[in-house]
C-alpha cells in the first residue's frame, strides 16, 4: 500500500509551453530527498487536461523510468470517456506506473450507475491497482460514498482521493470501506484530520513547495501526534490557502518559479498568477520557512 505524502507533481514548461524535462528531473531529486512517500504524476497540478495524449504517456514514462524503483508513481490516467481512460491507464500499466489514479468524468454529469460501470470498465480491462479520485469542486459530478463503497468489492480498486474536503464524508468513506480501499485525501486544508481518523496519506499540492514538511506531517497524523501534527500544519495552513487563490496549478508554479525551481510555463487557457496574489504566496512560503 503506497502511503503518506504523494505529490500531486506540477509538470514544468519552458516559456514556449514544451514540457521541460530537464527541470522534472530536479524536482523528483527534490522529492527523493525529502521523504516523499509517492509521485503523482500527471493528474490536476500536473495540468493533465491541456497535455496532448503522446505528453501524458511521455511524462508518466519518463518519471518512471527516471525514478527506476526508487519512488512509487501513481499516474493520472482517469477521462470523461471511458474508453480513452481504458487506453491511457493500459499505457501508464506498460510504463511500469505503481497505481493509476482515475477522476470522475467531468463535464458528461454520469448517473451513479455510471460511475460505477465506468471505474468497474476500466478495472476489468486493466490489471493494475487503481485510485478513484472525487472532486466534485472541479468535476461537476459527485461520487456517492455507497457507490465508491460498492467499487471497493473489485480487487484491483485499490484507493480513493476524497477531494470534497468534507471531513464527515471522509469518515463515513473510512467507517464504509477503510478495510478494504485506502482512503487518501486530495484537500490540503483537512488532510491532517482525515489522517488522524484512518487516512492512509495526501494527495498533496503544498507538497510540491514544502515536501519534506508534507512528509513529516503526513507520518505524525498517520501515526495519531495530534499536538505535533497540528503545530505543523498551522505552519503549513498560509501555504494550502495561499496556493489556491487562483485555479490549481496557477499559483503553486508560480511559487515554484519564484523558489527558481522551475520556469514560467504555463499552458493556456491556465495564465500566470495575477500580481495581486504575489505577496500572499511569498508570505506563504516563509510561514512555512520556504
Amino acid at each position: 500500500m503506497i502511503t503518506g505524502s504523494i505529490v500531486a507533481l506540477v509538470t514544468p514548461m519552458h516559456t514556449d509551453d514544451s514540457v521541460d524535462w530537464a527541470s522534472l528531473e530536479r524536482l523528483l531529486d527534490l522529492h527523493l530527498e525529502a521523504g516523499t512517500g509517492a509521485i503523482g504524476a500527471v493528474g490536476t497540478t500536473g495540468e493533465s487536461a491541456t497535455l496532448s495524449v503522446e505528453e501524458h504517456c511521455e511524462v508518466i514514462r519518463h518519471t518512471v523510468n527516471y525514478l527506476q524503483g526508487r519512488l512509487p508513481v501513481v499516474a493520472g490516467t482517469g477521462s470523461n470517456s471511458t474508453w480513452e481512460a481504458i487506453a491511457l491507464t493500459r499505457a501508464a500499466a506498460e510504463a511500469g506506473a505503481a497505481a493509476c489514479l482515475l477522476v470522475t468524468p467531468y463535464y458528461n454529469r454520469p448517473t451513479q450507475l455510471g460511475l460505477y460501470e465506468h471505474f468497474k470498465a476500466i478495472a476489468a480491462a486493466v490489471d493494475v491497482p487503481q485510485i478513484l479520485y472525487n472532486v466534485p469542486g472541479r468535476t461537476c459530478v459527485d461520487m456517492h460514498n455507497e457507490t465508491v463503497a460498492r467499487l471497493a468489492e473489485l480487487e484491483n480498486i485499490v484507493g480513493i482521493k476524497d477531494a470534497t474536503g468534507d471531513l464527515a464524508r471522509g469518515r463515513e468513506l473510512i467507517d464504509l470501506c477503510g478495510e478494504r480501499l485506502a482512503i487518501y485525501s486530495g484537500d490540503d486544508a483537512t488532510a491532517m484530520e482525515l489522517m488522524l481518523a484512518g487516512g492512509k496519506g495526501n494527495i498533496s499540492v503544498t507538497a510540491n513547495v514544502a515536501p519534506a514538511a508534507m512528509a513529516e506531517l503526513c507520518r505524525l497524523a498517520m501515526s495519531g501526534d495530534r499536538p505535533a501534527a497540528a503545530a505543523l500544519d498551522e505552519t503549513l495552513m498560509p501555504l494550502n490557502t495561499a496556493l489556491f487563490v487562483e485555479a490549481n496549478p496557477i499559483p503553486v508554479k508560480w511559487a515554484l518559479q519564484h523558489m527558481g525551481l522551475i520556469e514560467q510555463g504555463i499552458r493556456l487557457p491556465l495564465t500566470r498568477l495575477d500580481e495581486r496574489f504575489h505577496e500572499q504566496v511569498v508570505a506563504a512560503l516563509a510561514t512555512a520557512g520556504i
